[in-house]
């Protein structure tokens, strides 16, 4: 009996020390929120997702899916990218970021294929893991940038996707991408930085990434090349989406963001596209990192997916 009593002040304890302990020490208790290494498919073992839960507002949470960069050939799901969503758990969402095949593994369509995998896999275990499956965001940078794009503009479209990867009755449609200096035309890519003037790697090369992610050389197969674009798959009913791009970008030319947000605007309105031009920036880093940044971005999420700030839709 006594035993129990110590056993149940113990508890009330713990309880209090977690409402009035300092942040350093909430967020050791808020790491509890978490679930690491999920399989969403079983073909690969690259095929996992982590999701972190708000703790101080009360779901079902809206979601971030992260997707790393890399070139598609590199890359973690835990990483700056994952770091840079992380923020949004500050204002009530959930956080899920996920890894898929890297080109080294397998090629196009593989990528998009797993990350339409994992926005299925989402919906499908929205109640177990407490998530709103109608208010879903993609966000990427880079690669990553083109694969939350590619989502964005493809929803259900099947030849990108890969029902045998699990959940087929649920759709792959989102409602909000952000792209951060993400390709969106490989086959312009060389061109537009000879336009500007940029030094930019080229991509019409048997090493360049996106060759790699081809599995040819890009200027050698237009038809894939085509595919893989999320500017290929533009349509009216397409989510809004916020594209942050530098100026001098060696990676990714600028005009990739300049004219992919003008082709979304032709087709979706200016309401629905928000595109900002980041004057002696390149390719990520602190200038999109920081928290004045974050918080742009995660303004055009609250505006996008309605959210208030008791964690309700």
């Amino acid at each position: 009996m006594k035993k129990a009593l110590i056993g149940i002040i113990a508890i009330l304890v713990l309880v209090v020390l977690v409402t009035i302990a300092p942040p350093a020490y909430r967020s050791v208790y808020s790491s509890l929120y978490k679930w690491t290494d999920i399989p969403y498919a079983n073909v690969s073992a690259s095929q996992k997702l982590d999701i972190y839960l708000p703790d101080k507002i009360k779901g079902p949470y809206p979601v971030i899916v992260s997707i790393h960069g890399g070139g598609y050939c590199t890359g973690d799901k835990v990483g700056p990218d994952a770091l840079a969503a992380w923020a949004g758990r500050e204002r009530g969402y959930a956080v899920v970021s996920v890894n898929y095949r890297l080109s080294g593994e397998a090629l196009f369509p593989a990528q998009i294929a797993d990350v339409k995998a994992a926005i299925r896999f989402i919906k499908a275990n929205a109640s177990k893991y407490n998530l709103n499956p109608d208010k879903i965001a993609v966000w990427g940078s880079s690669a990553g940038g083109t694969l939350a794009a590619l989502a964005g503009t493809s929803g259900d479209v099947k030849e990108l996707q890969d029902l045998t990867l699990g959940n087929s009755d649920q759709s792959d449609r989102v409602q909000a991408v952000v792209d951060w200096c993400g390709p969106m035309n490989l086959l312009t890519m060389d061109e537009q930085y000879k336009a500007s003037g940029v030094a930019g790697y080229p991509t019409n090369t048997p090493t360049s990434y996106g060759s790699k992610y081809l599995g040819k050389q890009v200027n050698e197969v237009p038809d894939l090349a085509r595919k893989a674009n999320p500017e290929t798959y533009i349509s009216p009913d397409d989510p809004p989406v916020f594209i942050q791009h530098g100026t001098t970008d060696i990676w990714v030319p600028v005009q990739q963001s300049i004219e992919f947000a003008a082709k979304l605007e032709a087709v979706l309105g200016k309401d629905k596209v928000e595109l900002e031009i980041m004057p002696g920036v390149g390719h990520g880093g602190q200038p999109f990192n920081n928290p004045g940044n974050l918080n742009k971005v995660l303004d055009f999420l609250d505006k996008t997916l309605k959210l208030n700030y008791s964690g309700r839709i």
